[in-house]
């Protein structure tokens, strides 16, 4: 059994994007090398270490060094020294041992979001701090964060140890919204105060979170906390505005005025006025449809390079 058909077996069930993906590349070179793709057995994920199974006769593990560590799988000086290189060029260098020896490994890599830094730089502008909790290991973490200009960075962190850091920020009074699309950020988006999805992420994390970005996009997060404001804004303007319209109306219909002022609406205009106030409210409302994001697919450029990013 190769590598490659090892690695392509134990990703098979794999919730993971990038596991899809290194699956799909294994089975093609499994299929071009003329080698049976076998099927993996006792199928187990470990979350923030990677999966494990049997195939064939054969235990395969793949994953980082914290899955090679749990099973005991010696890393020689000579493999260390190739994910050590490897992780300075911001790649995650994944792990594939065989029946409790190293057999291989591979990079993977992500495109950073073209739009990522500028939309780092404008939630900044807007006063939200951005934090960086990743699984991935702290120099590739590090390498990313420079690019995009985040500054807190908590690297190596499993699933659970997400949701101490979300706990530690909101023990601090921060309201803390979570962007994420991994199964390993699902305990995350649960409990920070606002979960937010990729749509290109899996279904569980889709399914956890608040509200999904469908269009896979970063500047959506920006667009999402501005018109939350600005909605929340006009809710607030239009209590204001029924609240003041009735307490100077009510009076006058109810005939508090006519001893004194000789002021007094008829029923059927205190109706209408009262009927004007509800469309008032109706038609201030219907002004949030000429919305304008604040921050533009056209106008973004940023770094290309890969990242892993939860705020």
């Amino acid at each position: 059994m190769t590598v490659e058909s090892g690695m392509a077996a134990s990703e098979r069930a794999s919730n993971s994007k990038s596991g899809v993906e290194a699956c799909k590349e294994a089975k093609f070179k499994v299929w071009v090398s003329n080698r049976t793709c076998h099927r993996g057995e006792d199928f187990e994920v470990h979350p923030g270490a990677g999966v494990s199974g049997k195939v064939g006769d054969k235990r395969v593990l793949v994953g980082n060094k914290r899955l090679m560590w749990t099973f005991n799988v010696p890393i020689d000086p000579e493999v260390e020294n190739h994910i050590s290189d490897t992780e300075k060029l911001a790649h995650i260098c994944v792990i594939v041992a065989i029946d409790g020896r190293v057999a291989g490994s591979f990079a993977v890599t992500d495109p950073v979001k073209p739009e990522a830094e500028r939309v780092l730089s404008f939630l900044q502008s807007m006063g939200i701090s951005s934090v960086m909790v990743t699984g991935d290991n702290w120099a590739t973490a590090t390498a990313i964060a420079r690019q995009v200009g985040i500054q807190k960075v908590f690297a190596e962190t499993g699933p659970l140890a997400k949701v101490d850091k979300i706990k530690d920020l909101q023990m601090k009074g921060m309201t803390v919204a979570m962007v994420g699309d991994g199964i390993n950020d699902l305990p995350a988006l649960v409990a920070a105060d606002v979960g937010m999805a990729i749509g290109m992420g899996t279904d569980i994390a889709i399914e956890a979170a608040d509200i999904v970005l469908i269009k896979n996009n970063l500047e959506d997060v920006i667009t999402t906390i501005h018109l939350s404001k600005k909605t929340m804004s006009w809710i607030r303007l239009n209590y204001v505005w029924a609240l003041g319209y009735n307490i100077l109306g009510i009076p006058v219909a109810a005939g508090g005025f006519l001893p004194h002022h000789g002021i007094r609406l008829p029923p059927w205009l205190a109706g209408a006025c009262m009927a004007a106030s509800s469309i008032s409210v109706v038609c201030s409302s219907l002004l949030l449809q000429s919305y304008k994001k604040p921050l533009h697919a056209g106008n973004v450029r940023g770094p290309t390079n890969f990242t892993n990013i939860s705020i």
